[in-house]
């Protein structure tokens, strides 16, 4: 069955971490092994793009993820805005390359979206992934007004935040609220006609969020507090907001979104695939329907399957979900809406 994942870091595991996304999965793993790689989430990589293939991921929202750290103690963050910069068009360079080679299909339009759709459910096995250009956290945009730029570089999502605070406001870790130079970024997403990402934004901007911007809304990979009580997850409240708003939550499937009192590194991961489908039924039961889940797994995003259910190795181990989902009552016309309908009404929406 088709799956739309709302939330996949390609450039950042091609480009950041050096990766060959054209291998498989065990190829990435082996070559990491032989180098003496043991940095989190080395030799344990759970996709590549043939294994997208196989698992039937025909379209995705693909990042552009460079935030801007402090102190860098890690492979993930960037000393300046100027450096963020230009790290969001390497990845963007990547996407472009991958597109020349035929792995990968830029859908900027509605047009776009449904020929793409209609070419991958008639050859499946040959097509290029599609994908949604999204941003995870701003500090790219250099002022306000750089928006536009990414925008007719076919940017059509964004998030405003990511750990911890930036320029534009706090995010996961904190509760700041939005900073000022938020006010006009956020006019002006919403006069391209954007959708913002409310996944990592803290509390408090949340909630700021959605006073100044009426426009489209979305959560890619978020998770709730029910599950694992902090503050990345949504509360029900969070959820109950999104979903008036018309918008769709993708569950992800990082095992410290899932599993109360996970400590990284050093928690047995205990939780399986089905808490996940645990999570959907929350969301279905707040929304009274089926249509405003999706699946933004949010895997290989910095981590590994050292962090994934237990029960996931590798991307393709999410073919279960289908089964699982009707295992819990829910008819085929809602699996296929969690699967992909929900994002491709969403989306079909959002673009122009």
């Amino acid at each position: 069955m088709l799956l739309f994942d709302a939330h996949l870091d390609i450039a950042l595991n091609a480009v950041d971490w050096n990766r060959d996304m054209r291998c498989g999965v065990n190829d990435i793993r082996a070559q990491e092994r032989a180098l003496g790689m043991t940095e989190k989430g080395r030799c344990t990589n759970t996709l590549t793009l043939p294994e997208l293939r196989r698992a039937e991921v025909g379209v995705c929202l693909a990042t552009l993820l460079a935030r801007q750290e402090k102190e860098i103690n890690h492979s993930l963050g960037w000393t300046s805005p100027e450096t963020c910069y230009a790290m969001a068009h390497a990845h963007l360079a990547y996407y472009r390359a991958m597109e020349r080679a035929g792995w990968m299909k830029m859908l900027r339009t509605k047009s776009d979206l449904e020929a793409h759709v209609a070419a991958y459910r008639s050859a499946p096995d040959n097509a290029p992934l599609g994908f949604i250009l999204t941003m995870e956290g701003a500090d790219p945009v250099l002022k306000p007004e750089t928006i536009e730029e990414f925008y007719t570089h076919g940017l059509r999502a964004i998030g405003l935040t990511h750990y911890g605070a930036n320029r534009y406001g706090g995010g996961t870790r904190c509760e700041v609220g939005l900073a000022l130079d938020a006010v006009p970024l956020i006019k002006r997403i919403g006069e391209l006609g954007m959708t913002i990402d409310m996944t990592h934004l803290s509390d408090v901007a949340f909630w700021q969020v959605l006073d100044l911007f009426p426009g489209r809304i979305h959560a890619s990979h978020q998770n709730s507090r029910r599950l694992s009580n902090w503050q990345r997850q949504f509360s029900d409240e969070q959820y109950r907001a999104v979903i008036q708003r018309d918008g769709v939550v993708g569950m992800a499937f990082d095992t410290i979104m899932l599993q109360d009192g996970y400590v990284r590194g050093v928690s047995e991961n205990e939780v399986k695939i089905e808490r996940a489908v645990e999570n959907i039924d929350i969301v279905c039961q707040l929304a009274g329907n089926a249509r405003h889940v999706g699946i933004g797994t949010d895997l290989d995003g910095g981590y590994g399957n050292e962090q994934t259910p237990a029960d996931l190795d590798v991307y393709s181990d999410l073919l279960c979900l289908p089964e699982l989902l009707a295992k819990r009552g829910y008819p085929q016309s809602d699996i296929e809406g969690i699967m992909h309908g929900n994002w491709l009404r969403f989306f079909g929406d959002v673009l122009s």
